[in-house]
């Protein structure tokens, strides 16, 4: 949205943007860690944290809540993910639920376990417990599942009912009260239930998607493209409508977090760093190959979050690999 334009109230501005909310956690960061940041001074604290919100680079090691308070921090998140682990998708690696909830967890330490188990079921449709994933595959359907996640769960509601038999005018578009109740219900029941039939009717689901989304504004995918995947066939199931969401490339496009999927391993910018890590490692002269590692990545960490110093102590952590010491020869 742009700030400029006039015929934009400036309450909708500040509640879309939701510039109060990252106002109100910068004070509160800052609060918790005055006696870092007062040495630097205020107007240089709050600077680095806009510019890291701006860059998407502010919800490294934040807590699950906060990640996920607002979409662009959830976009962020993905693209985080994404340039930490693509060399994964490189190397053709695949991955269980419970690996990639522990990468999950490297970049936030409290991630639920449930949300990356339903990504999975986008991926696997029948098993997501013990079958393996492709990096490409799951990115794509996580990026959906986390994104939308309250958009799908009341579209989940909304396939039970219509599968459970009843009329379209009877079908209740759910509140956020009323899914938390009945998620785990449903999910259960539609599980089992679509085991025995082909789904439900596309152009009954499509109407009552469209109407849902009159609710979620921004928090779901274009209509257009909801649209499109259901006018593919006569009849849907509730998982079979979500992969085709998540392989959709103008929903990817609209969230704007990762490529596209044939450019999905590709970074050249950190391809970039990771070159210079390793020739200042071969090449640095008087030093050991670990320090120089160290000082190596704290370049790369420099560069990619302007916000290092209010994490800097689980950053050191990370970096020491379990000590709390920062050592580093090659920048003495």
């Amino acid at each position: 949205m742009n700030r400029l334009n006039s015929a934009v109230p400036a309450e909708q501005y500040l509640a879309d943007s939701h510039v109060l909310f990252y106002l109100n956690d910068a004070v509160t960061q800052l609060l918790d860690h005055k006696e870092e940041y007062t040495q630097f001074g205020l107007v240089r604290y709050f600077a680095e944290y806009f510019s890291s919100v701006k860059n998407s680079n502010h919800v490294l090691f934040r807590e699950f809540n906060y990640i996920r308070a607002t979409q662009h921090n959830r976009a962020s998140f993905i693209r985080v993910f994404w340039r930490c682990f693509r060399q994964i998708g490189k190397s053709g690696d695949l991955l269980s639920v419970l690996e990639y909830r522990s990468l999950l967890q490297l970049l936030c330490p409290d991630f639920p376990l449930e949300v990356v188990q339903r990504a999975a079921r986008i991926v696997l449709t029948d098993d997501a417990t013990d079958c393996l994933m492709s990096f490409s595959d799951f990115i794509y359907a996580f990026q959906l599942q986390f994104c939308f996640q309250e958009f799908l769960d009341s579209v989940q509601v909304i396939y039970q009912d219509l599968l459970a038999g009843k009329s379209p005018n009877t079908v209740i578009v759910p509140t956020s009260s009323s899914v938390e109740q009945l998620i785990s219900v449903a999910t259960e029941e539609s599980d089992r239930e679509e085991q025995q039939q082909d789904g439900v009717d596309s152009s009954t689901l499509a109407e009552c998607v469209n109407a849902l989304c009159d609710r979620f504004k921004h928090s779901c995918p274009p209509r257009t493209c909801l649209r499109e995947v259901l006018e593919q066939t006569d009849k849907v199931s509730y998982y079979s409508f979500l992969t085709s969401l998540a392989k959709h490339e103008s929903i990817n496009q609209t969230i704007g977090a990762l490529p596209s999927k044939e450019e999905l391993l590709i970074d050249p910018e950190m391809d970039q760093e990771l070159d210079k890590l390793i020739a200042q490692i071969s090449v640095s002269p008087g030093s050991n190959s670990s320090g120089s590692a160290v000082g190596g990545l704290k370049e790369v960490q420099r560069r990619a979050s302007p916000r290092r110093n209010i994490h800097h102590r689980r950053k050191m952590e990370v970096e020491s690999d379990g000590s709390t010491e920062e050592t580093d020869s090659s920048e003495n």
